[in-house]
């Protein structure tokens, strides 16, 4: 028995028929109209056309760029078009700066927390993106729907605890053998663990969310989730140390 050819309706979008080639490992398919009657065809090479624009789209909107950004245009015009999420990151990362300046005193008073936070910081946002990839790639491939949405979550969320428990005893091990405090070595435990969580928690959600504002997740994923790691970063671990280490 044959099945019948996969068919494309005139009105799919590329991305869609992408999606359709991919899945079904084709090769060439029929356009029909609302009227089940043929009107072409597509083949694998008009395919590929659509497959390299949508990385392109992707690798400049993950770094705040878009299509009409040239390698070779003038320096004031290029400059210009990179303003607008430089200067959304600058706000997000005086936010993170102001929740810092919070706890003051702390850094005055244990120099070792200075040293330390860019570590929890940095190991939440890394978390955070690679969650952030998958789901961007997820939904752009329609891997991710409503129907999944929920087990992904707590996939991800799973994730993030044992990746927490795993590196929050390395990195707690390492505060104890650079200033010999077990209390700070907890700080430092728990600080990253609630950091890899809040990464794999944001990381899932920042893009469905900016989906359904019609706001591209590639373009502002990754700015959003640089705010939610670093201030939850700072929250917890200069929190943490407020209160643990000085008793306040």
């Amino acid at each position: 028995m044959q099945t019948p050819p996969a068919v494309i309706p005139v009105d799919m979008s590329a991305r869609q028929v992408a999606q359709e080639f991919e899945h079904h490992d084709l090769v060439s398919a029929p356009v029909i109209d609302q009227s089940n009657h043929l009107v072409g065809r597509i083949t694998i090479d008009d395919v590929v056309d659509v497959i390299r624009e949508e990385a392109e789209h992707s690798v400049l909107t993950m770094a705040g760029l878009d299509e009409e950004t040239d390698i070779f245009a003038p320096v004031a015009k290029t400059a210009v078009r990179r303003w607008l999420w430089l200067g959304v990151n600058l706000i997000t990362a005086l936010l993170a700066a102001m929740v810092l300046f919070s706890f003051e005193p702390t850094l005055e008073q244990i120099v070792a927390t200075a040293v330390l936070f860019p570590i929890v910081m940095s190991m939440g946002g890394i978390a955070g993106t690679q969650t952030l990839t998958i789901m961007i790639r997820g939904m752009a491939t329609g891997q991710v729907n409503v129907g999944n949405t929920a087990v992904l979550f707590r996939k991800e969320l799973a994730v993030g605890a044992l990746n927490g428990l795993v590196f929050s005893i390395v990195v707690a091990a390492i505060a104890y053998f650079w200033y010999g405090s077990i209390e700070l070595g907890l700080v430092m435990a728990f600080a990253i663990l609630a950091n890899l969580l809040a990464g794999a928690v944001a990381g899932f959600v920042i893009p469905i969310v900016l989906k359904r504002m019609s706001i591209d997740p590639a373009l502002a994923g990754g700015v959003v989730l640089t705010t939610v790691t670093d201030v939850v970063g700072i929250l917890a671990f200069v929190g943490l140390a407020t209160y643990i280490l000085l008793g306040t």
